[in-house]
């Protein structure tokens, strides 16, 4: 019998035409289990799929990711050249990145206003803006 978290994981692979392998259910059972939105780093999730006691390599990690995001289930936030966040959150909202933690959440979207972008170069179309806030403390 499947746990609450396990069926949310294999509904939430439904919608992408991924085979639902052993360890692309484990991950999303990390990501999408408790039915709550969140913010991830490869290695975050790494960790948290060792704590399961199940095995899965760092290369893994990453290649479903991949995958997760090739498939629209997942949106990859790049915060600097070296560190990507990865939100299953797909719809467009902005992003705090605190500086002082290392650690990305949702900004208010209703507080956000663009009020116009430059055209996009001939022969490209904008396939999306990222919005991420950088905070750090004052002082």
């Amino acid at each position: 019998m499947r746990t609450v978290a396990t069926q949310r994981a294999h509904d939430w692979l439904a919608k992408s035409d991924l085979r639902p392998t052993r360890q692309r259910v484990l991950l999303a059972e990390a990501l999408v289990g408790d039915g709550q939105h969140r913010h991830v780093t490869a290695e975050n999730l790494f960790e948290r799929a060792q704590c399961s006691g199940e095995k899965v390599s760092l290369a893994t990690v990453y290649n479903t990711l991949s995958a997760f995001c090739d498939a629209g289930l997942l949106h990859e936030i790049t915060v600097d050249g070296t560190k990507s966040y990865f939100d299953t959150n797909t719809h467009d909202h902005p992003h705090f990145y605190w500086e002082d933690d290392a650690k990305l959440s949702d900004a208010p979207a209703e507080e956000l206003k663009i009020m116009q972008v430059p055209d996009a170069p001939d022969g490209t179309e904008i396939a999306s803006i990222d919005v991420v806030i950088r905070l750090r403390k004052k002082g």
